[in-house]
């Protein structure tokens, strides 16, 4: 059976570890060239990566891909229009952007948690996407259309803090809730061009960012008492969602919101 993703270009922010790295390498896996953009190449420490000490574009490239690397700050315009322009220099044209690159400042109620903080966390989670968005359209509105007629696939990665709200996380929650209905918004504007745009809401997975809650006794249980599935999500379970998202399989899908949470919001 033929690779989904055979002959397309593709940008993964945030693509060094965790949700990014792993949809990154499964893009690539289906056939696409991948430009993976982070602030810097190497993962996080404390990831469940087996090759945390290999680059994800170096990962990729070993494997038989494509792929390359793009230092960017999600939070910044000229760097995130840079890096749509470095895939269309490199691959030709850009056909699915990942709006991937996320940050969490940790468990808090709002009298605790700063300004400095609220600001971090929308303006990476929320401005970036809304800059990745802007400047992948922006391409795609420009290039020919694929043999299907359709432009380009969008895919944001947003959070079950999008849709319900989390314990101690007000800013999280906030912006992740902006991305939700951003999707939606984008989704509306550009379906007559044949742009989908859509975004997965991942549940509780074991990543650097959610490690040290895996890592106490007491704060695991309370995960696993949260989701109804026996287990806890990964990252190639977001990974898995991401690719049928940029494929063909979903060319009639736009403004959704793909819960991968082990049913967590469907109580």
């Amino acid at each position: 059976m033929a690779n989904r993703l055979e002959g397309r270009t593709a940008v993964v922010t945030g693509a060094s570890s965790g949700n990014g790295r792993a949809i990154a390498v499964a893009l690539a896996a289906e056939g696409a060239a991948v430009l993976c953009s982070d602030l810097r190449p190497t993962a996080l420490e404390g990831g469940y990566e087996k090759d945390l000490n290999v680059p994800t574009h170096e990962a990729i490239q070993k494997a038989g891909g494509k792929a390359e690397f793009q230092q960017a700050d999600a939070s910044r315009a000229a760097d995130m229009q840079a890096l749509v322009d470095k895939a269309v220099e490199q691959f030709g044209r850009l056909d699915i952007m990942v709006n991937n690159a996320g940050v969490f400042t940790g468990l808090h109620t709002i009298l605790e948690e700063t300004e400095e903080q609220y600001d971090l966390t929308m303006n990476v989670n929320t401005k970036g996407v809304w800059l990745g968005c802007k400047y992948a359209i922006t391409q795609m509105m420009k290039q020919d259309p694929l043999s299907d007629g359709t432009r380009g696939r969008i895919v944001n990665i947003a959070s079950i803090g999008g849709l319900v709200g989390l314990g101690l996380e007000p800013a999280y929650c906030a912006s992740k809730g902006a991305v939700v209905n951003l999707t939606r918004q984008l989704a509306v504007d550009f379906a007559p061009h044949q742009i989908n745009v859509n975004a997965i809401c991942p549940g509780f997975l074991a990543t650097a960012m959610v490690r040290p809650f895996l890592e106490n006794k007491d704060a695991k249980e309370a995960l696993h008492a949260l989701t109804p599935w026996p287990r806890l999500g990964t990252a190639e379970d977001v990974a898995k969602s991401a690719v049928f998202l940029a494929s063909n399989d979903a060319e009639w899908i736009t403004g959704s919101m793909l819960t991968v949470d082990g049913a967590f919001t469907a109580r």
